[in-house]
C-alpha cells in the first residue's frame, strides 16, 4: 500500500500537493502522491469551493473501496466547512465550542468515524488520514511573512503581514470570521491577490520547513504522512 490520494477543495490545494507535498513525501515510502479535486465528476456548480460532506464522503469511499492499495487524506479549510443542513461536515458544528488546540482534530476524528462506519469494522483506519487546515490555506502562508510577501510579488507588505502574524500564537490561530479570516486579511492588503495563482507560489517561496515549524496542527499531519503508508 503505497499510493496516497489527497482530496482537495480546488486549484490552490491541488497545486500545493503537486509542487510541494508530493515531491517531499516520495522520499518517505510513498510510490505516488496525487491530488484529487472533490466533486470533479459532478455537475459544474459543485466542482469549486468547499463541498458538502456528502460529496467529499462519496469520493473518499470510492477511492478506498476501489483501490485497496491506496491511502486517502484530505486538505480542506476549516473556515467555511458547512456546519448545518444536509451538506454539514461531521463535528464542524460542535468544534467551535472546543479549545482551539483540538478543533481541527475534533472534526478529523468525526470524519474518520463516518468513514469507518460506512466501510465496516474490518476497515484499517490507517488508510484514511483526515486533515483540515486551521483556519484556511492562507493561514499557512503567514508562517514566514517576509517570504509570503516575496512570493506574491509584494515584498513591501512584509511589515503588515508580520504585524498580523505576531498578533497570534501561531498562523493557524488567525481567526475565521468573514472579515478577519486569513484570506480576507490578504485581499484587504493586496486586492490583486489571486489564490490559485499566488497561493502556491507563496507556499513554494516559504517552503514546508517554515510552515511545519510555525503550524503545529499542520506539522502533526505532515509527520503522520512522513511515517509512511504502513504506519498505524
Amino acid at each position: 500500500m503505497a499510493r496516497l490520494i489527497v482530496h482537495v477543495e480546488g486549484a490552490t490545494e491541488e497545486e500545493f500537493v503537486g509542487a510541494l507535498l508530493a515531491p517531499h513525501l516520495l522520499a518517505y515510502g510513498w510510490e505516488r502522491v496525487a491530488a484529487y479535486r472533490m466533486g470533479r465528476a459532478r455537475s459544474r456548480e459543485r466542482r469549486y469551493g468547499i463541498k458538502g460532506w456528502d460529496v467529499a464522503l462519496d469520493g473518499i469511499l470510492r477511492h478506498l473501496q476501489g483501490d485497496p492499495g491506496c491511502c486517502v487524506t484530505t486538505l480542506v479549510d476549516y473556515y467555511g466547512l458547512p456546519s448545518t443542513g444536509p451538506r454539514a461536515w461531521p463535528g464542524r458544528a460542535e468544534a467551535n465550542a472546543q479549545p482551539f488546540a483540538v478543533r481541527g482534530r475534533f472534526v478529523q476524528e468525526a470524519m474518520l468515524s463516518d468513514v469507518a462506519r460506512e466501510l465496516g469494522g474490518a476497515f484499517p483506519a490507517r488508510r484514511f488520514i483526515p486533515f483540515v487546515v486551521m483556519h484556511e490555506f492562507e493561514g499557512l502562508l503567514f508562517s514566514d511573512p517576509e517570504q509570503f510577501g516575496e512570493g506574491i510579488g509584494r515584498p513591501d507588505l512584509a511589515p503588515r503581514l508580520r504585524a498580523i502574524r505576531e498578533a497570534f500564537n501561531s498562523p493557524e490561530e488567525i481567526n475565521d470570521s468573514p472579515v478577519t479570516a486569513p484570506s480576507k486579511r490578504v485581499t484587504d492588503l493586496a486586492p490583486g491577490y489571486d489564490k490559485p495563482f499566488h497561493g502556491p507560489l507563496a507556499a513554494l517561496q516559504i517552503g514546508l520547513a517554515a510552515i511545519r515549524a510555525a503550524c503545529p496542527h499542520f506539522r502533526q499531519w505532515l509527520e503522520r504522512l512522513e511515517a509512511g503508508p504502513s504506519s498505524d
